[in-house]
């Protein structure tokens, strides 16, 4: 359903992500994890054609996420991090807005938004002002707002965060029920969140995969936090490992170019002795050959004048 093939991203000379690859399988909960600046939300914003990669590929549903974008975004769901709601509108006017929005037919737009009330158990407060509304519940319109127009896949970046314990219940019993005829991205670093929800984990950490592996059979092997720590613990080593190499790779250089400097400007010195001294010569030689000439001219005056 989603496969994603050597994705990289620059922002100059930064690689925000590079040569990632995964994949996830239709009914399937796939936990993207990794820690703060990993590369998660980056990756969520390409597959869900809010940018473009610099390189590799991401198709959804068949289709290709950056030449049939359009059909890419019909094929999937995606609440953010922030929900993108409006205060003053009622969850009922809100999700018939963002299913005009998506492109639900006119005569179907009444019935999608009353499947997603119902989905997201958000039907006793369809019509009150969002601005109104718990925290919890602004969460389940956010997913409703996801789901209005009945896409395959669905993409929830850090979709608990902030809640509180029975919220967080909620919030996971609803995400489970949509996961059994959808493919469901949970986009977290909340590792309790991905041992409870998911079938299959992805790890990122300095914008690299560092592991893929079903969950039962990395939960079989190894405790999920001791993994995870273990595998991007050993990224973060390696890249201060290259960080060092590269700052001493670049003293040397410095190094070598002040020897060079310090060289070149010994060699010059004797020739810029030479020539100042041939330009102070030169000065003195000028300065006498003036002198010589203004004493003969007064020689020759003296000469000319009549004897009185």
């Amino acid at each position: 359903m989603v496969e994603v093939d050597h994705l990289t991203k620059y922002y100059g000379g930064f690689a925000a992500i590079e040569d990632v690859s995964f994949s996830a399988a239709r009914g399937q909960v796939l936990g993207f994890l990794g820690p703060n600046g990993a590369g998660k939300t980056t990756t969520m914003r390409i597959l869900t054609g809010y940018m473009p990669a610099s390189s590799g590929t991401a198709r959804v549903a068949g289709h290709d996420v950056f030449e049939e974008s359009k059909e890419v975004r019909r094929r999937i769901g995606y609440l953010p991090e922030t929900p993108p709601l409006y205060r003053e509108m009622t969850p009922r006017s809100y999700l018939d807005f963002v299913a005009r929005i998506k492109g639900v037919a006119k005569r179907d737009r009444r019935a999608a938004v009353d499947k997603s009330l119902a989905a997201t158990m958000t039907e006793d407060v369809a019509n009150q002002p969002i601005g109104t509304l718990s925290r919890g519940y602004k969460q389940r319109v956010a997913i409703a707002q996801a789901l209005v127009h009945d896409p395959e896949v669905l993409i929830f970046d850090e979709p608990t965060i902030g809640l509180d314990p029975q919220q967080i219940i909620e919030i996971r019993n609803l995400i489970r029920g949509l996961a059994e005829d959808r493919t469901v991205i949970l986009c977290t670093h909340i590792l309790p969140e991905v041992t409870q929800l998911c079938d299959k984990v992805v790890i990122i950490a300095r914008g690299r995969i560092v592991a893929e592996e079903d969950l039962d059979t990395l939960v079989a092997d190894d405790d999920l936090e001791a993994y995870f720590l273990k595998v991007t613990a050993h990224d973060v080593e390696e890249t201060e490992d290259r960080k060092e190499g590269a700052e001493e790779r670049e003293d040397a250089e410095e190094g070598d170019e002040g020897r060079e400097d310090h060289e070149e400007d010994a060699e010059q010195l004797p020739a810029a002795a030479g020539s100042a001294a041939t330009a102070q010569a030169e000065t003195e030689a000028a300065s006498n050959s003036d002198n010589t000439v203004a004493t003969a001219a007064k020689e020759a005056a003296e000469e000319e004048e009549p004897a009185t």
